[in-house]
């Protein structure tokens, strides 16, 4: 087979970290790449997909989203800024507001 080099420089830890998910697809980098580059020529498109897990962090401020909606801990859906301003300003929440739906 005839074949050519093409010389890239990339970060070590890229480099690993691509040798790695080549490796556990069943194949050596070189193969991921030539799949890669023989796909953008019949295609003529990208397509790139990342698929990350959500932090820690992510997941607890979500848990406690969840619970203040819940708990009614959330303002009300407004018609106009006077009245989310009236919402704000009143400091016992006595003000009441109709929750509305938004229809499309």
């Amino acid at each position: 087979m005839n074949t050519s080099v093409i010389n890239i420089r990339t970060q070590p830890d890229v480099k690993k970290a691509a040798q790695q998910v080549a490796e556990d697809l069943g194949m050596n980098l070189s193969v991921l790449i030539n799949g890669f580059l023989k796909n953008l020529i019949k295609t003529k498109t990208i397509s790139l997909k990342v698929s990350e897990e959500p932090s820690e962090y992510l997941i607890n401020s979500i848990k406690e989203t969840e619970e203040d909606v819940k708990n009614g801990r959330v303002s009300p859906l407004f018609e106009n800024a006077d009245e989310a301003v009236a919402w704000l300003n009143d400091k016992d929440k006595k003000y009441e507001y109709q929750i509305r739906k938004k229809v499309r």
